[in-house]
């Protein structure tokens, strides 16, 4: 029996929740059940793979568990950018290993092609846009990155355009920016509607439980998976809860949890909107990654992201609220200078699955369980297109991307503690302090 130590716990000041079209929670789970499939997770990857496991087949009942309420977690906090390219930090030019770099934007855009199909089909309003994005940097260290940035683009054969800062109003309001390379390939979306959109619209063999917390797992021929109202039975397996895999007795040591922040504005006023300038809505992503990233919504509201903190058991923390609010507000109001009165509405943290090698892990973990776990911070389209490849793969299909997902290391080791939370906590600090203006 593996007791699972750490359930999902987020904070209640999402945005992106409260804004989003509200929907029933489906019923938590009580009694004894058994399922041929079970899926742990409904985020991106869980929706994902509970969708493809339905369709691949149809003649079983597929169980989706959630610990908290579909779009109230990681996969409805994040910025929302559903992005295409390679974004390889650890590479002088983003991209890398060209012949690695062509796979994953195959990937991305794969995963970007399943949830437009779905929000079409669907009809999920949830404000997904081809919008492209803009990466934009203040100091020289900023501009060598799109520089750098730019090579790998002409390597890939990406289109690209060069923005210079005095032309940046036109398209982002602000003049604080020095120079921005902009990408017309990602698309824009309000996450938690998105989630919430997926959720609603899963095949009518998907049993979705959520408000449980599975507590306790035994392996073995089935697994038995328990939680305070009852207990589950699953012949296969699937963990799609990323980091929080690791409570379940898997790739421990492996992930590390780290929360980013955002707040979200009031809506503007049509006079506010007329001084800000630039397009109605935009996305943009720092060429330092401890920077900021900023959006401005169909709603007319700016969010702001920025600052990260290591909180090991996967838990929303206040004080890092009430820490790095203050710093977004000094991140607006060094963008926004013509807007002084406005007041943000929401902050929120939510958590990344990161490991210290960028790799994920895709295949089987154990005996009739299998994982798609570690997104490094691209769940919108990494998470989507994992769940279905992992449901293709387990149906018995094969292609390139589950060949070339199946043959990743997987997140390397990470150093035991105390060395982990301090080598973590001192690079987060060490990256927010050397962002600079970029923070």
């Amino acid at each position: 029996m593996t007791k699972v130590t750490s359930t999902p716990a987020d904070d209640a000041t999402c945005g992106w929740f409260h804004l989003s079209k509200p929907r029933q929670a489906r019923p938590s789970h009580s009694g004894n059940t058994h399922a041929r499939w079970v899926v742990v997770g409904a985020g991106f990857t869980g929706l994902a793979a509970a969708r493809q496991l339905a369709l691949n087949f149809p003649d079983d009942e597929v169980v989706l568990i959630e610990a908290q309420e579909v779009g109230f977690g990681s996969s409805g906090r994040n910025a929302g950018f559903a992005i295409d390219l390679p974004h390889d930090i650890g590479a002088e030019d983003y991209i890398g290993d060209i012949e690695t770099a062509k796979v994953s934007l195959k990937l991305n855009l794969t995963g970007q092609t399943i949830l437009k199909a779905l929000v079409e089909k669907h009809r999920i309003d949830c404000h997904l846009r081809p919008s492209g994005k803009y990466q934009a940097a203040i100091e020289d260290r900023g501009v060598a990155v799109l520089n750098a940035y730019r090579r790998g683009l002409d390597k890939l054969g990406q289109p690209y355009e060069v923005i210079e800062g005095k032309d940046l109003p036109d398209h982002i309001g602000t003049p604080f920016y020095r120079q921005a390379l902009f990408t017309p390939g990602t698309a824009l979306v309000q996450p938690a509607a998105l989630v919430k959109g997926l959720a609603d619209s899963l095949p009518a063999n998907v049993t979705l439980h959520e408000h449980t917390a599975i507590t306790a797992v035994e392996y073995g021929d089935k697994t038995v998976l328990t939680h305070r109202h009852g207990r589950i039975t699953a012949d296969k397996l699937l963990l799609a809860n990323n980091a929080f895999g690791m409570r379940f007795g898997f790739l421990q040591g492996t992930m590390l949890p780290v929360f980013t922040y955002a707040s979200l504005t009031r809506e503007l006023t049509e006079e506010e909107q007329l001084c800000l300038g630039g397009k109605p809505f935009w996305g943009l992503i720092p060429a330092d990654p401890f920077g900021t990233t900023l959006r401005r919504t169909h709603d007319n509201r700016i969010l702001v992201r920025n600052s990260f903190s290591f909180n090991r058991d996967g838990h929303s923390q206040q004080k890092y609220l009430d820490r790095f609010v203050k710093r977004h507000r000094e991140s607006f109001a060094r963008r926004f200078p013509m807007l002084p009165e406005v007041e943000f509405d929401y902050t929120w943290g939510g958590s990344l699955a990161l490991s210290r090698n960028h790799m994920g892990y895709f295949g089987k973990l154990a005996p009739n369980v299998y994982g798609a776990l570690c997104c490094n911070g691209l769940g919108v389209t990494r998470g989507t297109v994992t769940g279905t490849l992992l449901a293709d793969w387990i149906a018995g299909q094969r292609n390139d991307l589950i060949d070339f997902l199946l043959s990743s290391p997987g997140p390397n080791k990470n150093p035991p503690e105390p060395l982990l939370s301090l080598g973590v906590n001192m690079n987060l600090l060490w990256g927010q302090c050397r962002a600079g203006r970029e923070a």
